[in-house]
């Protein structure tokens, strides 16, 4: 039985959103669910009611309400939500008119900036309708290569309240990575900034937007903000044009269109370590819904919280912190390195901005503990009661580790899904305890479970994660996808009409999910699966190991255990530290997950988003070849992996 860290008092439980929808749906349907497992058993078999019922609690605003909730509800993909409603999705988001803080901006270069949410009106109506007197239309797409910044929100909006394609990527794209994804959808405008900070360090990104433009005919205007710069220089820029140039300033109003509840909102790209990435067209309403259903319900967010989440421009979370506007509550937008000028630094700016709910990446909380930063002994965080983590498992020490470092009456929350659907899978539980190592709870409506090996739902091991019921957020299509072929092939191919996500998972008794990592790198020695990430656990308490990533690879017709690591500075892999590994990996996760090898690497590829690439890695000691390495972070790291000797042994 997993350890319980936490439990949420009985006047957090009824002050919360979740408890307040679980009396509507009580009244509405005369049930009489005091908890989440209830609640959750009745929105996965009854998703018309759910889904209806969820539609006027988060308060969803449409010029025409729908004739069906779902129709085709036993087709995947097939089903749609919500047919004949129309809505805006920048409306959603811009429905709040006051002066409260909607966005607050923290730069690493100390820059802060605040906007009101009839400021953050004013502004989108000003791009609004420069974008609609450039002749923007409906389905047209609008691009950002972007810092985490008010603009990019802007932008945004101002391009979906017309009705246009929003996509966007992290400056730190290179020209290629870049390319490979706008470079598909053919957009006409794209949003960028002079450049962005990074270890207290200006980056230019003008010159590779020069790179960029030359090969994407497509761009009509180039819209330039300044951020490094109070005036960059832009002559020889193709289509290019300043911010302030660019804005009418006459405008005051906007006029959002209305449009079917699935008309295009984003597009996503899948990471593309295996090739072009896939580009991921999602809707307005399923997005809408999906993530006000998240932040509300399961992240507990109210119109006095400040949510703050550590992202980029190309990462989901930038999409999903967006959605809290809808909320009316107040974004913190961060841009640069989470480590400057100290380890300390995001928490000094939640003591600041009061913030009360913390967003942020497994491996982020792993270099905090390692960094021997305490937050909660350092800073005054009253004001937090969640912590959210996602992007890889956290493990059960980093558990332990927020609650002895940073908050012991806190919720923390660790979610689990993908750009796939712009949402989880499995997240948080605001009237539910935290077991050490476990997601709360899985989504409200998300028909999920663990399949074994002959497709049954399993409780208790691991098994591959399935959905088996349509949701509102699933991709709408691939762009140029003839017949939806590589859809279907990305969720449907093993199970049909079932979406398999590529998670290895274990559903727990009590309804909670523990993350076994990507099932297409699952390590399968003896024929028995078995997952990276209770390996990842054991690694991650070493302080001698900076960094490792585990592959399976095949041998004598079996599949062995291999170990790289990145040894700390200051240390070497000796004989004693494996001796040490094994036996630590032996004891307290099972003798087949021992390491048939441990060989030390120089460095860890990952991709732009910060995701180990343990996929690339496999196939570089098998030998094939990996398509797309502008995908990754740090390609040259990849070269390690070919051609080992250690390996031919």
């Amino acid at each position: 039985m997993a350890k319980l860290l936490w439990e949420p008092s009985k006047e957090r439980i009824e002050n919360s959103n979740m408890y307040a929808f679980m009396q509507v749906v009580n009244e509405k349907f005369n049930k009489s669910f005091s908890d989440y497992d209830g609640l959750y058993e009745w929105s996965v078999e009854n998703l018309e009611d759910f889904w209806s019922t969820a539609w006027g609690f988060l308060g969803i605003k449409a010029s025409k309400k729908y004739d069906k909730v779902v129709e085709n509800p036993d087709k995947m993909p097939g089903a749609k939500f919500f047919t004949g409603s129309y809505l805006n999705f920048a409306e959603n988001l811009l429905k709040h008119r006051n002066d409260n803080k909607a966005l607050i901006f923290r730069g690493e270069d100390s820059v802060r900036r605040e906007l009101t949410y009839n400021q953050l009106y004013a502004e989108v109506a000003k791009v609004a309708s420069s974008l609609r007197m450039a002749g923007l239309k409906p389905g047209d797409r609008v691009v950002g290569f972007m810092p985490n910044m008010p603009e990019s929100i802007i932008a945004m909006l101002a391009a979906t309240s017309l009705g246009a394609t929003w996509s966007s990527c992290s400056p730190d794209f290179g020209i290629k990575g870049v390319l490979d994804r706008f470079g598909q959808t053919e957009p006409k405008v794209l949003f960028t900034a002079d450049g962005y900070f990074f270890k207290g360090k200006p980056l230019d990104s003008l010159e590779r937007i020069s790179g960029i433009i030359d090969q994407l005919p497509s761009i009509e205007k180039v819209v330039v903000v300044p951020y490094t710069r109070d005036n960059p220089e832009i002559s020889n820029l193709k289509n290019g044009v300043h911010y302030k140039d660019f804005i009418d300033e006459s405008a005051t109003e906007i006029e959002f269109e209305q449009l079917p509840f699935d008309h295009p909102l984003y597009i996503m790209y899948s990471s593309g370590t295996t090739g072009l990435p896939k580009c991921m067209v999602q809707g307005a309403g399923g997005i809408l819904l999906h993530q006000l259903k998240e932040l509300v319900l399961h992240t507990d967010l109210k119109e006095e919280d400040t949510i703050f989440y550590f992202t980029t421009c190309g990462w989901m979370m930038w999409n999903w912190l967006t959605c809290s506007l809808g909320v009316g509550a107040t974004l913190v937008l961060f841009d640069g390195n989470p480590f400057h000028p100290g380890p300390d630094a995001l928490w000094k700016m939640a003591e600041d901005e009061k913030i009360t709910v913390f967003g942020t990446s497994a491996g982020y909380i792993e270099a905090l503990k390692n960094a021997g930063v305490k937050p909660g002994k350092s800073f005054d965080l009253s004001s937090l009661k969640s912590v959210l983590s996602t992007g890889s498992p956290l493990s059960k020490e980093n558990f332990e580790f927020i609650y002895d470092e940073v908050k012991n009456d806190i919720q923390l929350a660790s979610i689990s899904g993908g750009s796939d659907l712009n949402g989880c899978f499995a997240l948080g539980n605001p009237i539910g305890p935290v077991y050490s190592g476990e997601l709360q709870c899985r989504g409200l409506a998300m028909k999920v479970f663990a399949y074994d090996d002959d497709g049954k739902p399993i409780i208790g091991r691991e098994g591959e994660l399935v959905c088996t019921a349509p949701f509102p957020s699933m991709p709408i299509y691939f762009w140029n996808d003839k017949g939806d072929a590589k859809y279907k092939s990305a969720y449907f191919e093993e199970y049909p009409n079932v979406w398999a996500h590529g998670d290895f998972v274990e559903v727990t008794e009590h309804g909670g999910v523990v993350m076994h990592g990507r099932s297409d790198t699952t390590l399968n020695p003896g024929g028995v699966r078995i997952g990276t990430a209770e390996i990842y656990r054991r690694i991650d308490q070493m302080e001698e190991i900076e960094d490792s990533v585990v592959v399976g690879q095949k041998f004598n017709n079996d599949v062995r255990v291999i170990l790289f690591v990145k040894m700390a500075q200051g240390h070497e892999l000796s004989d004693e530290i494996k001796d040490r590994i094994k036996k630590d990996i032996r004891t307290t996760a099972s003798p087949r997950h021992v390491p048939a090898k441990i060989i030390e690497t120089p460095d860890v590829p990952y991709t732009l988003n910060m995701k180990k690439v343990e996929l690339a890695v496999k196939k570089m000691i098998e030998g094939k070849e990996v398509k797309n390495k502008d995908a990754l972070k740090n390609p040259e790291a990849l070269d390690f992996f070919g051609d080992l000797k250690e390996l031919q042994e």
